[in-house]
């Protein structure tokens, strides 16, 4: 028996032994069990403003001398010495600059003094000064969701008395202009982390064969790669090219006190235990936050300045936040890639809401990382598109760029050693170690290397996760050696992203493939962004040409394309729009084609000049009858940035602006994923009413609108509503008083402003509606609503208290939020119309409206009890006539009508982001001219016999100067190359043999194995001993010891 538990042991042990070489070596934090701790540390953000501080941005870079005279001559002879230049104390101090930063001493003249700098010939903007600080707070541990976020700042004294101090992970990715800092908008913690019970791959560098590469010698050699964190450790054991370290902050410290600058740069470039991608790359540190965890707009410019001086070639910046618009940050951002620097930003841990992509990675010229776990999913909290930009009038472009790991990756700790952590903060430098690794493999290529060739390289050899969306994954997860191929034999030239339109592929090209396009309805919308790897400048030469395919019935599509007339720095845009012609009435199929566009860079001679296709492949059915058709108002709908309009949920208090665009395709997407599984066709309306024919829709729906209305408008949907359009509105919360408890203070004129509307523009629906003897109050309404077997919450809505008595009105028992808000603290408890139904008796025809005083039941981003079920029995009356059961049985008695409606706010800056106002001071309001319905111009057809391969997304490569380079393939590992296998975390597939072992462990084994047979024999020899065979026995043995 003795021999027996010998010999079981010692091949136990051997292949303990074997599989530990495998995965790679452990330490004793890697043997802690992830769920241990119930609790985690994470952290936030807040930006505020500065008070009497602007930062003053010229128009080109000038001596200190010389902008101290500008500003000085700007402001001198009207307000004295009442302000001050800030003094810098960082390497940029005495060196030429973009901007210098004024602080004023009294509040009295900043607006005044403000103005009289942005009319200084040399200013370009005159901005104020923002401050970010992250604070700690902790959650509770949930099952299955992993949430970034930086991890704690304890002390290692601290760290020492945690359990599991390395299972730990967090650390909040940076956000720039989240949330404001005032007192009503406090954080109150809205993230929750879960963590992984599975084993983890020990190297990221090993899942994605950096290591192939440093066989060729390919180490990150000769590439400087900056780093914009928290600092790193002089003394640091895994870095051995720290080629600088500066700080950009007040403190007088270079040494990272936090830890997450450590773990972004140990990705990148360490070259110990957790292996970073290019050991050998120069390292730039950027300390831009302070170990109190505050910044400054200012110490990022400057800093960024820095970093063009140094000539920095890829620059990883894990910050984020949904200000598209600080201008100053934008324009500081195309300088940077402008100069050849490549930019890779985290797209946002906002998921898994769409349209929760954050800037600056929602640029074109930036490489957007999203993030996916080991099994190749796409992370939770990973951001996802479509950028918001365009919104309302146009359609948002494709992001993120690329996805990889962000799921409890590997990476060097504060000290030594390693540690785990998860975000699109953590997939960011997995991009850019992986850039700055292939960068330095194709430094011999000079400048055909830049921030366009390098995004195009990674777009076009990046594999496409099956199952998710575009603006999920982007072009798909990270392929390396794909990469280093593609950049090997790459020839500069203009692609597409997206290289093609397919209608008929699912479920990459949703929402486009979930509803056909038929005759009568508005034009799609594709935006399209042009990569240029030619030049950072370039031009569309000519105008486009569409080509349709004769055998595939590309004649039924006219085509209108509009673009941007310059390309810079290395990107533009081409929004593509198509429409059905009347002769596919009765046509149901796919139509195909393709566009070609033509781009013109400076260069040797003409320039350079490069061809690139769109094609196109679209499917067409017969259009749909009336009653099946929704039309969704997005001309009326503003959102953060440019002004300030809150969230429609007055709960959410610490994240307060309205930010996703109130697109049906981003917060609204399960509303319409649930139209369309019942059979409604929706499309999109980014003009004003006066545009489009209504005599094509059965329901109009108008939710959450913060823009006014035309006068123009409001007489053209009485007209449409009478001949038989139905009107559906959802509104929200709004209340004057509420609006000035959820005040900031203005950055230009130095007051107290409040949102620019409430939830919704209340006052704007009132003018609507009052035609038909409807309006909406000003009581903010909170509670749950029950009718019969269905509730829904309502959160933060309005009341009806104008109804027409032949009308239906539902009647709940709610709570009035606003008095709680406000300090109230008796009975809250009130009895309010919320709902209401109404037939319109001017014809025989006329149509129906609903009224609804919240939309947060059908909005993704305050989603807690969904009320589809009420919109569903809402269109069963808005397209059938039929009043259904439920509402009838639990209608409410007539209301009294109010006197006194709803007003809109005294001074309030809504004219300054309207589609509609030309100024505004209060109900007194002077409105802009109707603008002009766009007429499309369709690019003339250039028929082709030709027909296209099944599938679009082979079809698109990048041009090359040659053949396919190989690579050194390892045994086992040829597979990994081959598009046609799906490949899991460690590198293994189904179809796949064992990994390699080494020699020297095949000895030991063999040793091993040798030395227990010997010993058996001589024991058996000598002693006369026989092993007893017990089968059973032997197996429960066996079957006891884990393998």
């Amino acid at each position: 028996m003795e021999l027996q538990r010998l010999i079981t042991i010692v091949l136990v042990w051997s292949l303990c032994l074997l599989d530990t070489h495998q995965i790679g070596g452990t330490s004793d934090s890697d043997h802690c069990e992830a769920g241990n701790s119930t609790t985690e540390v994470v952290t936030d953000y807040k930006v505020e403003r500065v008070a009497r501080e602007f930062i003053v941005k010229f128009a080109g870079w000038y001596t200190d001398t010389a902008r101290h005279g500008y500003i000085t001559a700007a402001l001198h002879a009207k307000h004295g010495e009442n302000f001050k230049i800030v003094e810098r104390d960082n390497p940029m101090a005495g060196l030429p600059s973009d901007f210098d930063v004024v602080a004023f001493d009294d509040d009295q003249t900043v607006g005044e003094s403000v103005a009289l700098l942005s009319r200084h010939p040399l200013v370009k903007s005159v901005s104020q000064q923002r401050m970010v600080t992250r604070f700690l707070r902790t959650v509770d541990n949930v099952e299955d969701e992993i949430v970034d976020y930086f991890e704690d700042s304890e002390d290692s004294e601290d760290e020492e008395d945690t359990p599991c101090a390395e299972c730990k992970s967090s650390w909040l990715n940076g956000r720039r202009s989240l949330s404001l800092g005032t007192a009503f908008w406090h954080n109150t913690g809205r993230h929750t982390s879960r963590k992984l019970l599975r084993s983890v791959p020990r190297q990221i560098t090993s899942i994605l064969q950096a290591d192939v590469l440093w066989e060729m010698g390919v180490t990150g050699a000769g590439v400087k790669v900056a780093v914009f964190d928290t600092g790193l450790s002089k003394t640091h054991p895994h870095f051995k090219r720290v080629k600088e370290r500066t700080n950009w902050t007040n403190e007088k410290t270079l040494e990272d006190g936090l830890g997450h600058g450590t773990f972004v740069a140990g990705v990148i470039a360490s070259s110990k235990e957790c292996l970073g991608f290019a050991p050998d790359a120069e390292l730039h540190i950027y300390r831009v936050f302070t170990n109190n965890q505050v910044s400054y707009t200012s110490w990022f410019l400057d800093a960024f300045n820095y970093a063009i001086m140094k000539k920095i070639h890829v620059l990883n910046l894990s910050i984020g936040g949904p200000d598209f618009m600080d201008q100053p940050f934008v324009d500081k951002v195309w300088e940077l890639t402008a100069n050849h620097i490549i930019m890779v930003s985290a797209i946002g841990n906002d998921g898994p809401l769409y349209g929760t992509l954050n800037n600056p990675a929602d640029q074109m010229d930036v490489i957007g990382v999203g993030g996916i776990n080991f099994e190749d999913q796409i992370a939770r909290f990973s951001s996802r598109g479509m950028t918001t930009w365009e919104l309302p009038g146009g359609y948002g472009r494709l992001k993120p760029d690329i996805v990889t790991y962000g799921s409890a990756v590997r990476g060097s700790n504060l000290k030594k050693g390693c540690r785990q952590l998860s975000g699109t903060s953590v997939a960011s430098p997995v991009v850019a170690g992986a850039v700055t690794l292939l960068y330095s493999g194709v430094l011999h290529r000079g400048g055909v290397i830049n921030p366009a060739s390098m995004k195009q390289a990674l777009i076009a050899s990046a594999r496409r996760l099956p199952g998710v969306g575009m603006f999920e994954q982007g072009a798909g997860k990270l392929d390396l050696l794909r990469t280093y191929q593609t950049l090997s034999t790459y020839t500069p030239q203009v692609s597409l992203s997206p290289s093609y339109v397919d209608t008929t592929e699912c479920q990459y090209f949703w929402p486009y493939c979930t509803q056909p396009l038929y005759h009568t309805s508005l034009p799609t919308v594709i935006n399209v962004t042009i990569l240029n790897g030619m030049g950072v400048s370039g031009w569309v030469v000519g105008s486009p040409s569409y080509h349709p395919y004769t055998p595939h019935m590309g004649h039924y599509l006219d085509i209108s394309v509009t673009h941007s007339q310059q390309i810079w720095p290395w990107a533009g845009w081409l929004a593509v729009q198509v429409k059905v012609k009347g002769e596919a009435r009765e046509f149901e199929g796919v139509a195909q084609g393709h566009l070609e566009i033509t781009v013109q860079s400076p260069g040797e001679g003409e320039g350079l000049v490069s061809t690139v296709k769109l094609p196109i492949r679209v499917k067409i059915i017969p259009p749909p009858p009336r009653h099946r058709r929704i039309l969704w108002d997005q001309y009326h709908n503003l959102r953060y940035p440019p002004g300030y309009f809150p969230r429609d949920n007055l709960r959410m208090k610490n994240d307060p602006l309205d930010w996703n665009g109130d697109h049906i395709h981003t917060n609204f997407r399960e509303l319409y994923q649930h139209l369309r599984a019942q059979g409604f066709y929706v499309e999109v309306m980014g003009v004003p009413l006066t545009c489009v024919d209504m005599s094509q829709y059965g329901t109009l729906m108008i939710v959450d609108p913060e823009e006014e209305f035309f006068p123009e408008e409001l007489s053209k949907l009485r007209r449409d509503v009478d001949s038989g359009l139905s009107l559906v509105v959802f509104a929200d919360w709004y209340n004057t008083t509420v609006m000035k408890k959820v005040r900031f203070y203005d950055e230009n004129t130095r007051l107290w402003w409040v949102p620019d509307t409430g939830g919704a523009n209340v006052p704007a629906l009132n003018d609507l509606l009052a035609g038909w003897g409807i309006a909406l109050g000003d009581t903010v309404l909170d509670g749950e609503i029950s009718l019969g077997s269905h509730d829904a919450q309502f959160s933060s809505g309005s009341p009806l208290v104008r109804f027409p008595p032949d009308g239906v009105v539902i009647t709940p028992q709610l709570r009035d939020q606003g008095r709680e808000v406000l300090g109230g603290s008796n009975d809250l408890t009130v009895k309010l119309p919320v709902l209401g139904l109404y037939q319109t008796r001017a014809s025989s025809t006329g149509g129906r409206v609903v009224v609804y005083g919240d939309s947060n039941c059908i909005d993704g981003a305050h989603l807690t009890k969904p009320c589809y079920w009420l919109v569903d029995a809402v269109l069963e009356y808005t397209s059938a006539g039929h009043l259904p059961q439920l509402l009838r049985d639990n209608a409410g008695p007539p209301i009294k009508p109010a006197e006194i409606l709803p007003a809109r706010m005294v001074e309030n800056q809504l004219h300054r982001y309207s589609k509609v106002l030309e100024y505004n001071i209060g109900n007194v309001f002077s409105v802009k001219q109707l603008p002009v319905c766009p007429e499309l111009e369709f690019l003339p057809h250039k028929p082709l016999n030709t027909s296209q391969p099944t599938s679009l997304a082979q079809v698109q490569r990048l041009l090359s100067v040659g053949g396919e380079m190989d690579l050194p393939v390892r045994p086992g590992q040829d597979r990994i190359l081959s598009d046609g296998i799906e490949v899991d975390w460690l590198g293994s597939s189904d179809t796949s043999p064992s990994p390699g072992l080494s020699w020297s462990l095949v000895y030991i084994f063999s040793g091993l194995c040798l030395a227990s047979y010997l010993t058996y024999r001589y024991c058996a020899s000598k002693y006369s001993y026989r092993l007893r065979r017990r089968p059973n026995r032997l197996a429960r043995l066996i079957s006891a010891v884990d393998f």
